[in-house]
């Protein structure tokens, strides 16, 4: 192999990850996470109705469980989602650094709940907070371990 062969084959190494294992872990997390849209977030209002905006304006939602909902949905479920299809170490690293800033996000939004007399923190919350923070440590395992 010439030089040059061996520095393309180590360019393309260097832009792919392999989850191995991780990937099923990761997969099914996504997957609960999606399952979480049906579950209550606020009161009674499912995490679907949360994302859209359709909760019932009694529970005064807020803005917290709202961009939670947006940014889990986006970063989760979407750029999760392409980070397995696609294997590229940038959108791992996206898929990792970005589900760090939500999995706070989340935490916040919990605590949001928890300050406000009526309709706390439901269990899709919760359960969607957890998903966002297991998944942000399996893909900085990932992009870390660089097998």
């Amino acid at each position: 192999m010439s030089e040059q062969e061996q520095a393309k084959e180590g360019r393309a190494l260097f832009g792919r990850v392999d989850p191995g294992a991780r990937a099923v872990v990761i997969a099914g997390v996504i997957l609960v996470l999606v399952l979480t849209s049906v579950l209550p977030w606020v009161g009674d209002a499912a995490g679907w109705q949360v994302l859209t905006g359709q909760a019932d304006p009694a529970l005064h939602v807020g803005l917290l469980p709202r961009l939670f909902s947006i940014n889990s949905t986006i970063v989760g479920v979407a750029i999760g989602a392409l980070a397995l299809a696609t294997r590229r170490w940038a959108i791992a690293w996206v898929a990792a650094l970005a589900g760090v800033v939500v999995s706070f996000e989340g935490v916040i939004a919990i605590w949001s709940r928890q300050t406000v007399p009526n309709a706390g923190p439901g269990i899709g919350l919760l359960l969607a907070v957890l998903c966002m923070v297991v998944l942000a440590v399996q893909w900085l395992k990932v992009v870390w371990s660089r097998d």
